[in-house]
């Protein structure tokens, strides 16, 4: 069986003045997609049909199943009447260790952390982050004035999130969309990991508001400085404060506002690594 394609032309009737026109509309794919480890079901989350070798990998480094892209042995795609599996076999000592933490779940795409076991694990403590670079408001600027122009799959259907990552000297380096941000966070984790990039010397930015489990994720991938178009919650606030992240949000054509450590954004750029 073939996989959904990401975008659906359905018809709609659109009312303008008070007049009716008649009409398609391009929509995301909505899609349930279940993630399993050597053949034991993790989680099901509901995501866009596409970047799913960058989703599998991402979401298994950004809740810490595996610390790199090399420890998942292999990875199948398999579509199905009712969704999508993602099976990946990790060694023996990987997967004891996975289920010791086992998160069986069934995410709606606004929530990455609905059907947790555990209350613990929805603020779990995040690793600390290192300085990492130094940033001036320009480069902040240009990396955000970049992100839109990208957004190929929300440019049809107005509907999707995006996350992507931009380096000062390589511009905007892979950017990954999907109907939920957390998803879309995972996609471009997997896609830096599979491309050997590190998120330490650059800015992870995001088209939507920034929640927990973002934090978490930009936390696990070692990301310095995150930044988005929205505000944080304030739970976000404080994780990202625990680790050493520069939260960037409002981040618009007129400027934007710094949460956390806001030593990493200068009024000269100054390349530092700790």
């Amino acid at each position: 069986m073939s996989l959904p394609e990401p975008v659906h032309s359905v018809l709609r009737t659109a009312w303008r003045d008070g007049e009716a026109t008649r009409g398609t509309r391009a929509i995301p794919e909505e899609t349930p997609i279940a993630l399993s480890y050597n053949r034991t079901a993790y989680a099901v989350m509901l995501a866009t049909p596409a970047d799913l070798e960058d989703f599998a990998v991402g979401f298994s480094l950004t809740e810490g199943i595996v610390q790199s892209a090399a420890e998942i042995e292999e990875l199948e795609i398999v579509a199905g009447e009712s969704g999508i599996e993602l099976r990946m076999w990790l060694a023996a000592e990987k997967a004891d260790a996975m289920t010791l933490r086992q998160r069986r779940l069934a995410g709606p795409s606004g929530c990455g952390l609905c059907g947790l076991e555990s209350l613990a694990d929805a603020v779990r403590p995040p690793p600390k982050v290192v300085l990492g670079s130094r940033f001036a408001p320009a480069a902040v600027h240009a990396a955000m004035a970049a992100l839109s122009p990208a957004q190929k799959l929300n440019q049809q259907t107005r509907a999707v999130h995006a996350a992507a990552f931009w380096h000062p000297q390589r511009g905007l380096v892979a950017l990954r969309e999907d109907v939920g941000r957390h998803n879309a966070l995972d996609k471009l984790a997997g896609a830096l990991a599979r491309d050997g990039t590190t998120a330490a010397d650059g800015l992870l930015l995001l088209s939507s508001r920034i929640s927990v489990e973002l934090v978490q994720k930009a936390a696990m991938l070692g990301a310095p400085v995150v930044v988005a178009v929205s505000a944080p919650t304030a739970l976000a606030v404080r994780l990202a404060d625990e680790a050493g992240i520069t939260l960037i949000g409002i981040a618009r054509g007129d400027g934007f506002e710094v949460f956390t450590s806001p030593e990493r954004i200068v009024s000269q750029q100054v390349q530092h690594v700790a």
